[in-house]
């Protein structure tokens, strides 16, 4: 019997940033959007009566990604009671900060891997089962999932946070080798610069974030709603041109393999060289 509801847009992370601009972007294209965030009733009501206004559908949620089961019930629910899930996008952080290595307490480098990467394996084995059974004679199913530099690079200081994100990458590789022919397109993006984000960047920075965003000059912090634009136009791609790793950057920055160069081959030294020895 074919699903006459309408497709859900399911968001793990929709906090007044990538999230919640995402989900609006999938309302406007015709989804009923489930926003789903760790805390801040009032913020995840503010996003769904703004949706609403736009002539958009969603509800929300509280959810503790971290708990054993939360993110399994969550799924069940939504498929039973909103809707099937067609698309969802994992847009939860795993960064504690630039921490030593004997500042980084075990339940601390635990909890960025559970929130970093298993949470995306247990969306997947909770969401992907149905998923590829509506492929079968439907639509694909599309799983986004929002990453970040220390997906590719790692540095001082990030521990917890690359070890999480380089998981979460090598993770969507598995996923995509394995569910792409079933239908499902896994798409991780590298978000590799600032994003305009109140709830993540905004709180990381406190009374400095306006200023930081002075100093990054024109254009040169994230806006979240193209963000939501790129992740849309990644969920309508048809299965002989799809997109499995993207990443995003202001045209200011400079990209994560080249943000750190070497004095000899670095253009702007006040001596450039080349690469490799002088001889």
């Amino acid at each position: 019997m074919t699903d006459t509801r309408k497709p859900v847009f399911l968001v793990i992370g929709a906090g007044a940033g990538i999230g919640g601009s995402t989900g609006a972007r999938f309302a406007a294209g015709g989804y009923h959007t489930v926003l789903a965030r760790r805390s801040d009733e009032a913020g995840l009501q503010r996003m769904i009566a703004e949706i609403e206004a736009a002539g958009g559908t969603a509800s929300g949620t509280l959810l503790n990604a971290s708990e054993d089961g939360a993110i399994e019930d969550l799924v069940e629910r939504v498929e039973r009671d909103i809707g099937p899930i067609e698309g969802a996008l994992y847009n939860l952080g795993a960064q504690i900060g630039n921490r030593e290595l004997h500042d980084t307490p075990h339940r601390t480098f635990e909890l960025g891997w559970r929130l970093g990467c298993y949470g995306v394996f247990r969306l997947a084995h909770a969401m992907f089962p149905a998923m590829v059974e509506r492929a079968k004679t439907g639509k694909h199913g599309t799983l986004l999932v929002t990453s970040a530099t220390s997906a590719v690079r790692g540095n001082a200081g990030q521990h917890s946070h690359a070890a999480a994100m380089g998981g979460r990458r090598m993770l969507c590789q598995t996923l995509n080798a394995e569910y792409g022919p079933k239908g499902i397109h896994v798409a991780h993006i590298v978000v590799d610069g600032a994003v305009d984000a109140p709830d993540t960047l905004g709180k990381l920075l406190g009374d400095k974030f306006d200023a930081f965003k002075a100093s990054k000059g024109d254009e040169g912090v994230i806006d979240p709603a193209a963000i939501a634009e790129t992740y849309w136009n990644l969920a309508q791609q048809p299965r002989n041109c799809w997109t499995h790793e993207i990443d995003i950057r202001p045209w200011t920055d400079v990209a994560w393999w080249n943000d750190n160069p070497s004095p000899q081959i670095n253009s702007t030294a006040a001596n450039p060289g080349f690469a490799g020895p002088k001889t």
